[in-house]
């Protein structure tokens, strides 16, 4: 069940219309789990600062259950991300940052339980 966090400064106008599937879709590939677990919020229009500047900037954070462990697992996760956003949002890749959280089946609830006992 991964969760996928964009928070940007961009306005809304400038965050092209259907990132939110483009990017669940692509979070599926990225993380090899189902589409249908995929979970993305999109949040433009922030308040944000990045390396002293408020120039356009985002941040990523991915949360998901045994794909965001090691460093070399994230370090092509990252490559991939970047690649994404840096196209959607036209973007250099110094005014992204990204943020792995591995995550536990007891840490996420669904259907009235948690992800241990599904």
């Amino acid at each position: 069940m991964p969760f996928i966090e964009l928070d940007t400064n961009l306005p809304a106008n400038r965050v092209p219309a259907g990132l939110e599937k483009r990017l669940c879709a692509a979070t599926a590939a990225i993380l090899g789990k189902p589409e249908d677990r995929v979970s993305v919020t999109v949040r433009p229009g922030l308040t944000m600062a990045m390396g002293g500047t408020t120039e356009p900037c985002v941040q990523l954070v991915v949360s998901s259950i045994g794909v965001v462990g090691t460093a070399e697992d994230n370090r092509g996760h990252s490559a991939k991300f970047f690649e994404f956003l840096t196209k959607e949002l036209a973007l250099d890749q110094d005014r992204i940052i990204i943020r792995f959280c591995p995550l536990e089946p007891w840490q996420i609830g669904k259907k009235g339980t948690v992800m241990t006992f599904l």
